[in-house]
Formats: structure tokens, C-alpha cells, sequence
């Protein structure tokens, strides 16, 4: 009890928790690993950017009186069979693989992020029939599958990006439907729905903001592999249209005259490597500095 006339002393409060983003920023400061893939990958988009600022020459203009010239002062690494500038090639060609990767890996990730959580919250038959569905299309090989979208369908960023997501979104839905599993029992989705609310108001507004370190880790990983995927259909003939600057085709182009000009298929081969190795490095420091390991090993 109090005393007449004096003021009860101040009851202390908890201090609020720090909102996600917050958390997310502390974890990502923390992770070095984190850090410099996200370096390596803001250079590659930085340079693909700057790239017409960079570099004077036409990435796509043939010129056969300097076809296979090695490196100098003017052409830093050299020109390929067709006169043209490998480095300029190279600078150009980070925005066909940035920009045909990014815009299928976010395709695949909002997909597969959708229908994961649906999955999950919706449950009963229809988890039952999907489950049975993403069985059935990941039983097909990758590679296979990829060959026969575009073989069907024709060449192109497009089509690819199509193809992409028909591969990857059943592996995306999968670990989406393992994190959300393990927010659906929470409080504050049972209060929702008791309250009445959608599917769709419950998924965006309870499960997909407690789920996000999951889904960003997914896109970073995912975009690894999908650049990796893209440069292989270039090589193989199935990507890219000649004369269109993109490092699988460069490789393809120039594997013949290796031993001449070798730097007309090392320059992106280096670039290729660089990219995803920024790319993993980024996905695994996320996923150690946000905790996200135990979740996708439990999916």
C-alpha cells in the first residue's frame, strides 16, 4: 500500500520488440558471409546498370576485320569470331542473365509462396491433391521438362520464364507449406479465423509476414540455380537468340576457338561463376543469420 499523499512508483514496462525488418537488418549485419554476396551481387547489377556508360563498343555489331583479336588497350579481353568486343559482350550480357533470372525466380517464388501457404492453411483435400500433383511434376527431370516447354513452345524470354516457374514452383511450394505449418497452429491465426476473416486476408496479413525470412532466403537460392539454368539452355541452343549478349551463348559461340582467343569464353565464364557464387553466399548467410536452417530442413 501507498502511502496518503505520495505517488505511487512508475511500473516498468517491457520494451516493445523490434519490428521484423529490424531483426532482419541486426541478423544481416551479424552474417559477414550474408554481406559480401550481397556485395558481389549489387557489382553485377551496378555494372549491368552502368553498362552503355561503361563501354563505347555495340555489343551485337559484327566487324570481321577484327574477328579473334587478344586482349589489349582497346579491347581489354579481346573480340570474339566476329570482330566484336568481349568485354563489352560480358557487361551487356549480366543484364540479359539479371534480367531474365530475377523476373522468373519472382514469378516462381509468388507462385509457389501462394499456393504453399494456401496449402497449408486450407489443408484436408486439397493439400491431399496437391501433394499428389507437385509428386507427379517433380518426378520429371528438370532438364527434360525444361527441353520439352521450349521445344514446344519456342525460343525466348518469355517462354523461359514460363518454363522456369512450371520446374521450380512445386520445389518452392513445398518449403513455403513446411514454414507455413509451423505458423498456422499460432494463437493469431486461430483468432482470425474465429473472426471470420478469408484465406486470403489470414495468409497475407498472419502467415506470409511471419514466414518472409523463408520466402527471401527461397528467392535467393532459387535465383542461383536459375541463372545457372538459363546460361545452360543458351549453350545448348535452347535460350537465348543469336546475336543476343548472354554468357551461356558467348561460351557456345566461342568453345571452338578456346585455345586462340580464350578469354572470349573465360570473361564469362568468370562472370557467370561470380554471380552465383554471390548469390549462395547471400542465401547461406541469410539463412544462418535469420534462423531459417531449421525450417527448411524440416520441410
Amino acid at each position: 500500500m501507498t502511502a496518503l499523499g505520495t505517488t505511487p512508483a512508475t511500473t516498468a514496462t517491457a520494451p516493445a520488440a523490434p519490428h521484423a525488418a529490424v531483426r532482419a537488418w541486426r541478423g544481416l549485419r551479424s552474417s559477414r558471409t550474408a554481406l559480401v554476396g550481397l556485395a558481389v551481387v549489387a557489382v553485377h547489377i551496378l555494372v549491368a546498370l552502368l553498362a552503355p556508360l561503361l563501354t563505347s563498343y555495340d555489343p551485337i555489331a559484327n566487324d570481321a576485320s577484327h574477328a579473334l583479336l587478344g586482349p589489349s588497350r582497346e579491347h581489354w579481353a579481346g573480340t570474339d569470331q566476329y570482330g566484336r568486343d568481349v568485354l563489352t559482350r560480358v557487361l551487356y550480357g549480366g543484364r540479359y542473365a539479371l534480367g531474365v533470372s530475377v523476373a522468373a525466380t519472382l514469378i516462381t517464388v509468388a507462385l509457389g509462396t501462394v499456393v504453399g501457404c494456401a496449402a497449408a492453411l486450407r489443408a484436408g483435400w486439397f493439400d491431399d491433391v496437391l501433394g499428389r500433383v507437385l509428386d507427379a511434376i517433380l518426378s520429371v527431370p528438370s532438364i527434360l521438362a525444361l527441353l520439352v516447354i521450349v521445344t514446344a513452345l519456342g525460343t525466348g524470354p518469355a517462354v523461359i520464364v514460363l518454363a522456369i516457374a512450371v520446374v521450380y514452383v512445386p520445389q518452392v511450394v513445398r518449403v513455403v507449406r513446411g514454414a507455413a505449418l509451423a505458423v498456422v497452429p499460432m494463437d493469431y491465426v486461430t483468432a482470425a479465423r474465429a473472426r471470420g476473416e478469408s484465406t486470403w486476408a489470414i495468409l497475407r496479413r498472419e502467415v506470409l509476414p511471419n514466414i518472409t525470412d523463408v520466402v527471401c532466403v527461397e528467392f535467393a537460392m532459387r535465383a542461383s540455380w536459375v541463372v545457372l539454368l538459363i546460361s545452360s539452355l543458351s549453350f545448348l541452343g535452347f535460350g537465348a537468340d543469336p546475336p543476343t549478349p548472354d554468357w551461356g551463348l558467348m561460351v557456345a559461340e566461342n568453345r571452338t576457338a578456346i585455345t586462340v582467343v580464350p578469354m572470349a569464353s573465360l570473361a564469362p565464364i568468370i562472370a557467370l561463376a561470380t554471380l552465383v557464387v554471390g548469390l549462395n553466399l547471400a542465401a547461406d548467410g541469410l539463412s544462418k543469420a535469420w534462423g531459417v536452417d531449421r525450417i527448411r530442413e524440416g520441410s
